[in-house]
């Protein structure tokens, strides 16, 4: 019970200082983006965009211009990509940590990297973009 209050009281702290604040969401902001920020920047052509999960679920559908490297290959593959532009990474939803832990691992490599928050569901079931895949 002390442990919690001792919590409750840290966060409360925290919460209201306004420099913390400002440093947390302008990290937050130069390095995640929503739907609608990565549509402008692909119909702009300024950002390389990577699927992270499995081939399977990428070939079935994917959103647009993306390429394919799981994430468990990512590692191997970084050569395909260019530490000239910005590599945007995608998984399958906000729960999901593939598309944080593969941009960890692109910023491991030195590569420039952001990751779309909400994933693939968020393109297709929120913001309802188009996607391309295999149609059948």
């Amino acid at each position: 019970r002390k442990d919690i209050l001792y919590m409750n009281e840290k966060i409360k702290e925290i919460r209201f200082n306004p420099e913390k604040a400002q440093c947390f969401f302008s990290k937050k902001l130069a390095f995640t983006l929503g739907p609608i920020e990565l549509k402008n920047l692909l119909d702009e052509g300024k950002v390389k965009l990577l699927d992270v999960r499995k081939k399977e679920d990428y070939d079935i559908a994917h959103i647009p211009s993306a390429i394919s490297i799981p994430k468990d290959e990512l590692a191997d593959n970084v050569d395909k990509l260019s530490k000239e532009e910005v590599t945007v990474v995608y998984s399958y939803n906000q729960q999901c940590h593939l598309s944080a832990k593969a941009c960890l691992i692109l910023a491991d490599y030195g590569y420039p990297t952001m990751l779309l928050e909400g994933g693939f569901k968020t393109w297709t079931e929120d913001f309802r973009f188009a996607v391309s895949g295999n149609e059948e």
